[in-house]
């Protein structure tokens, strides 16, 4: 979630205001969230995927590689996305 916030320039007040939070505590809010002392409900996770315009799976993965890899697929168009995904699932087998 920072890999992304920051790859788009974005604050941790941006973010949480973005996602409906009050720009007074948003920093702090997100910052749990980042940090990992706080796990957003999935609501507000979904708000945060749509606010970064990334998969809600990005936001949970632990692997950079995969992440780099949903996020890549997640700004193809659907029909290209699922061709991807099949092309790839096919070199794995």
């Amino acid at each position: 979630m920072r890999s992304r916030r920051e790859d788009l320039g974005w604050s941790q007040e941006k973010v949480g205001v973005l996602i409906g939070i009050d720009e007074s505590s948003s920093r702090a809010r997100i910052s749990r969230y980042e940090l990992g002392v706080h796990e957003p409900p999935v609501a507000t996770a979904r708000l945060i995927a749509a606010a970064l315009k990334v998969s809600l799976p990005y936001l949970y993965c632990e692997d950079d590689d995969v992440a780099a890899l949903l996020l890549a697929l997640n700004d193809l168009p659907k029909v290209a996305r699922k061709e991807k995904v099949r092309q790839f699932a096919a070199m794995l087998v």
